[in-house]
């Protein structure tokens, strides 16, 4: 069975002094989640806004992705859950 879905990814990028926050938001048409990463400068290091947009992104979609994976183990659950109450009621 062939099938085509999109989702959508938003990242916005904020910066305020030498702290980067990137709140992410997969809509998958049927749900929403939203990762949140933040990259300070260190500072004796130099600020290079590029490299903090970079950090705080990567850890937004890492949050997502952790998000992402719970969704859908819940969701395996509770289909697996469904099919044994299924069972019971058939046998």
């Amino acid at each position: 069975m062939a099938r085509t879905v999109e989702w959508k990814v938003r990242l916005h990028l904020f910066e305020e002094g030498s702290t980067t926050k990137a709140p992410m938001v997969l809509d998958t048409g049927a749900t929403m989640l939203t990762g949140h990463g933040t990259a300070r400068c260190n500072p004796p290091d130099p600020n290079v806004p590029g490299i903090g947009d970079e950090l705080a992104a990567s850890r937004a979609m890492s949050d997502l992705a952790g998000q992402l994976a719970r969704t859908a183990s819940d969701d395996l659950e509770g289909v697996q859950e469904s099919l044994r109450r299924s069972a019971k009621v058939t046998t």
